[in-house]
């Protein structure tokens, strides 16, 4: 008896394959496509659905928000698509792009690993706007694009240019650049922010140039001040000292080995005088990771705060410019995102997010939200990621109120004024915002929306900008210095 799957069956499949590539190939009946459409069949990202979903050509490395287009950088690609609908508008090689700019001028810059030079689109067309031939590194902010161009190691130039910008703003002179500094947005002297899982690093997008920023220069910083390129002061740090450029001021971090245990104090000095604004001492900023106290990693914080933990455990926020105490976390609370205004709290009991103003310390709202949420905040929405089930949930950051709940498993890969990029694999879809029907709990207000707060009406909430190294751009309670 002949066994299952013997020469004659097998013969039968081969036969019928080939009557199969017959008909197709006489143009009979072709069931290719519809297989292959089978294959390819859309399954949506999140419930609700999103406002369009696409398939890219690979995984993308980061999102960005250019206008009303929205940029998607590859391994090796870069292509934008209309943020309308998804549509591809261009795309081309590159091994790194960034964006520059605002919502009303913002461009791409791209370049090539290892290769001096980067290039300015247009975020819409992919035209080139203006090309540089000799640039080493470039960064990329809200309102400025910096590049360095270095004629030899010990001779470098750093200039800045409007988004749009045909000519230099101004030029300063360094006397070299680390190795480290090439590409696009190379980690300068300054602070590392709170993360969330599921939730990409670069997920604001670019951000309003600081006041200063250091520069890192054969183990010196070089402090430069962004509004005209004057080079204030470049200083070598000491044996147990780390530096850092927070708020406008030089920040010197020291720690000491001394019976078993790091001893760490901090100090602000202005660096056009080189005289010292403020001090603490007791606060463990995060910069040394083993019990030697080597500091080999910049404090935690975003814009012009930092963060720190108290000798008795809790986490405490700074302000750079003054060294103020902004916010003391309670018992069991524990920090998940800060920016110069608010930060959000994991509440003591593990089962909610809360709001904080920072300077005041009143709870502007409470969410709940699982003992594994994780959360961020951006310019325009505080966005909360949950397990189990798992949810995205973007909230206005003043008000608490919903801009979008997606029960997905996707990344938030950027958030943008009008609504978010979240994605899985090589699909991105884009959820714009809009209310929902849940609201938070409110505290100390009874629940009704502050008279004039600028996030409590409209569909959408207003930017959030940086309130500046002394607070000059903030009118809420408790940012008065």
């Amino acid at each position: 008896m002949a066994k299952e799957g013997g020469p004659g069956v097998r013969g039968g499949l081969l036969l019928g394959l080939i009557v199969v590539v017959v008909l197709a190939a006489t143009g009979v009946w072709n069931p290719f496509p519809g297989m292959w459409d089978w294959v390819n069949k859309r399954s949506p990202i999140s419930e609700p659905d999103v406002a369009w979903q696409h398939r890219i050509g690979g995984t993308p490395r980061s999102v960005t928000f250019a206008g009303d287009t929205v940029l998607v950088e590859q391994r090796t690609r870069v292509e934008a698509r209309r943020l309308a609908d998804g549509t591809p508008l261009w795309d081309r090689k590159a091994d790194w792009a960034a964006v520059t700019g605002g919502e009303k001028d913002a461009v791409v810059v791209v370049g090539k690993l290892l290769v001096k030079g980067y290039e300015v689109l247009d975020p819409t067309t992919g035209v080139t706007r203006r090309r540089d031939d000799d640039a080493v590194a470039v960064w990329t902010y809200r309102n400025l694009l910096l590049d360095a161009r270095c004629f030899e190691a010990t001779d470098c130039t750093l200039r800045a240019w409007d988004p749009r910008g045909t000519q230099p703003l101004w030029t300063a002179f360094l006397p070299g650049v680390s190795t480290g500094l090439f590409a696009d947005n190379p980690n300068l002297l300054d602070t590392r922010r709170l993360g969330a899982r599921r939730v990409d690093e670069q997920v604001a997008g670019p951000e309003p140039v600081p006041p200063l920023l250091g520069f890192p220069v054969d183990g010196r910083v070089h402090v430069v001040d962004t509004a005209t390129g004057r080079v204030l002061v470049n200083v070598e740090p000491g044996r147990d000292e780390r530096l850092a450029v927070i708020g406008g001021r030089l920040l010197r971090l020291s720690a000491v080995s001394r019976d078993g245990s790091c001893y760490f104090a901090l100090s602000g000095r202005d660096p056009a005088t080189g005289r010292e604004a403020w001090q603490r001492s007791g606060l463990n900023l995060r910069t040394a990771d083993n019990a030697g106290c080597v500091q080999r990693q910049d404090p935690q914080g975003a814009r012009s705060v930092l963060i720190g933990v108290a000798p008795d455990g809790r986490e405490a926020v700074l302000d750079g410019y003054d060294g103020r105490l902004l916010l003391v976390t309670g018992d069991g609370e524990r920090l998940l995102a800060v920016d110069d205004r608010h930060a959000l709290v994991r509440t003591a009991d593990g089962n909610a997010v809360a709001a904080r103003e920072l300077g005041g310390g009143r709870t502007r709202w409470t969410r709940p939200a699982g003992g594994k949420a994780g959360a961020v905040l951006t310019p325009y929405a505080a966005v909360i990621v949950d397990e189990k089930p798992s949810r995205v949930v973007a909230l206005d950051p003043r008000s608490g109120r919903e801009l979008a709940v997606l029960r997905t498993a996707a990344n938030v890969l950027a958030v943008g004024p009008s609504g978010m990029i979240i994605g899985e694999g090589r699909e991105i879809g884009y959820a714009r915002f809009g209310g929902g029907p849940g609201e938070p709990t409110r505290s100390g207000d009874g629940g009704d929306p502050d008279p004039g707060d600028p996030g409590s009406g409209g569909p959408n909430p207003a930017p959030q900008g940086s309130c500046g190294p002394k607070n000059e751009r903030c009118d809420e309670p408790g940012k008065d210095g």
